[in-house]
C-alpha cells in the first residue's frame, strides 16, 4: 500500500498526535489507534508512548525537545489537511503540551507567561478537577453498587470501582485523545486538569487491586484472577470505544463548522491565565471550606459521607504526587535510559498507592474504632484513589499495544498488576493472618 496515500486519522490530536523524529521532516500517516510507520525508530516510539499518558510537570517546559536535544516534528491530524512543520526551539511556548501546528488560520498565538504563574495554575486545576473526580467516583459506586443497580459489590470480582474505571477509560478516549488538542487551544492547564486531574481521580488502580486482595485473603483466588482479567479487558476496550465514538462526533463537528466557531469563542480566554488561576483558587477554597465544615459535623458518625468529605479534602494531594511522579515517564533507567518504554512514573504511582492502601487495610483490621475507620477510609478513597490511576495506565497500554512492539503493552500491564498484587499480599495478607 502506498503510504503517501493513506488517510491521516483525526483521533491523534493533542499530546497523542505529536511524535519525535530526528532524521525526517515529514511523517508517514498515523492511525487513530497509534499505529506507527516501520520507519519510526524505537526511541521515537518510546516518546510517543510516554506522551500518550502523562509526563507530569515536564508538560510545562519545552517538552518538544527530548533529552538528547533533538527537535520534535509536530503535526496536525486533521483529515484532508496534512501539515508537518519542524518545531524550532525559539518558537516554543514554555508550557506547550500538544501539537503546535494547526490547520488553516487556527494557529495558536500565545504570550509567554511567568513560570510560577503557570505552575500554580496547573496545580490548582489538578486539585479542583481531582475533587470532582472523587465525587464522580463516589456517585458511580453508589449508582452501580448493591443499593441501586446492584451490578458491583465488595464481595464480587465485579468490584465497586469497576464502573468508574470503565467510564473514565471511555472518557479518556474523548478528552485525552481525540479532543485533547482542541481543549489545549482553550488552555493547557484545562487539558491537564481534565485528563490528569479529573480522569486520573475518577479511575483508581489501588481500589481495584485492594478488592482483589480481599478476595484472595478469603481464599477466592479464582475470583481474584477473574477480577483482574475482566477489569483489564473492560477498560482496554472502553478506551477503544471512546476513541471511535469521539472520532465520529468530531467528524460531525467538522461537517457543521462548529469547531472553528468554538475555537474562536475561547481564543481570548486561553490567554487569560491569571483570571483562570483566580477562578480555580476561589473554587478550591470554596470546596475545601465546604467539605471541611461538613466533615466537622459528620466525623463522629463514621458514615460514608464523613469518609467522602475527608476524601475530597485529601484527594488533591494524591493528584499532585502522581503528577510529579509521572515526570519520569519515558525517561528509562540509568545513563543509557534502559527500559525507556516502561512508564516508571505511572508504575510507581500505582504500586505505591496499592501498597499504602494494603497497609491501611491492615491497620483497619487491627485498630477497629469508628474514628480510625473514617480516617483510613477517607485516605484510601481520596488520597490513594487519586494517587493511582487506570485512565493514564490504559492510555499507555493502548499506545504500546498498537505500536511496532505490542508485547510491551502486556509486559507493562503484567508488571503493574503482579508487583502491586504481590507486594499488597505481603503487606496485607500475611499480617492479617497473624492478627
Amino acid at each position: 500500500m502506498d503510504l503517501e496515500n493513506q488517510e491521516l486519522e483525526s483521533g491523534r490530536s493533542g499530546s497523542f498526535g505529536r511524535l519525535s523524529c530526528a532524521s525526517c521532516s515529514r511523517r508517514h500517516s498515523l492511525s487513530l489507534s497509534f499505529g506507527l510507520s516501520s520507519q519510526v525508530n524505537d526511541a521515537d516510539e518510546d516518546v510517543a508512548v510516554a506522551e500518550a499518558g502523562d509526563i507530569g510537570d515536564r508538560a510545562l517546559n519545552s517538552n518538544t525537545w527530548n533529552s538528547s536535544g533533538r527537535s520534535h516534528s509536530s503535526l496536525d491530524n486533521t483529515a484532508g489537511n496534512r501539515t508537518v512543520v519542524p518545531v524550532q526551539e525559539e518558537s516554543l511556548s514554555p508550557h506547550s503540551v500538544d501539537a503546535i501546528v494547526q490547520s488553516g488560520d487556527e494557529i495558536k498565538d500565545e504570550k509567554e507567561v511567568p513560570w510560577a504563574l503557570e505552575r500554580i495554575t496547573c496545580l490548582l486545576s489538578l486539585a479542583v478537577f481531582g475533587i470532582l473526580g472523587v465525587l464522580t467516583r463516589y456517585c458511580l459506586q453508589k449508582l452501580f453498587g448493591p443499593d441501586i443497580i446492584g451490578a458491583t459489590s465488595d464481595e464480587s470480582y465485579m468490584y465497586l470501582d469497576l464502573a468508574s474505571n470503565v467510564v473514565g477509560s471511555f472518557l479518556m478516549g474523548w478528552l485525552g485523545v481525540v479532543f485533547k488538542g482542541d481543549i489545549t487551544k482553550v488552555s493547557d492547564q484545562l487539558a491537564i486538569g481534565l485528563s490528569t486531574g479529573f480522569l486520573g481521580s475518577l479511575t483508581t488502580f489501588s481500589g481495584w487491586n485492594q478488592k482483589m486482595l480481599d478476595l484472595s485473603v478469603k481464599g477466592q483466588w479464582v475470583f481474584a484472577g477473574l477480577g483482574i482479567l475482566l477489569g483489564m479487558f473492560l477498560v482496554a476496550y472502553s478506551i477503544i470505544w471512546g476513541i471511535r465514538t469521539a472520532k465520529g462526533f468530531k467528524w460531525l463537528i467538522r461537517r457543521s463548522n462548529i469547531r472553528k466557531s468554538f475555537s474562536s469563542l475561547f481564543y481570548d480566554y486561553s490567554k487569560c491565565i491569571s483570571t483562570f488561576m483566580v477562578i480555580l483558587l476561589l473554587m478550591l477554597g470554596l470546596l475545601w471550606g465546604l467539605f471541611g465544615s461538613l466533615e466537622k459535623k459528620e466525623f463522629k458518625t463514621g458514615s460514608s459521607e464523613a469518609q467522602l468529605f475527608l476524601a475530597c479534602m485529601v484527594g488533591p494531594f494524591g493528584v499532585w504526587i502522581r503528577w510529579f511522579l509521572t515526570r519520569f515517564n519515558g525517561r528509562g533507567l540509568g545513563k543509557n535510559d534502559k527500559l525507556k518504554w516502561m512508564q516508571f512514573g505511572t508504575l510507581a504511582a500505582n504500586v505505591l498507592a496499592a501498597c499504602v492502601m494494603a497497609a491501611l487495610a491492615t491497620l483497619k483490621k487491627a485498630v477497629q474504632t469508628k474514628n480510625w475507620d473514617t480516617v483510613a477510609s477517607g485516605i484510601q478513597f481520596g488520597l490513594l484513589g487519586c494517587l493511582s490511576t487506570v485512565s493514564t495506565f490504559i492510555a499507555e497500554f493502548h499506545a504500546m499495544r498498537e505500536s511496532m512492539q505490542p508485547w510491551r503493552a502486556y509486559a507493562y500491564a503484567t508488571t503493574t498488576s503482579m508487583v502491586s498484587f504481590v507486594l499488597g499480599t505481603l503487606i496485607y495478607s500475611v499480617p492479617i493472618g497473624i492478627i
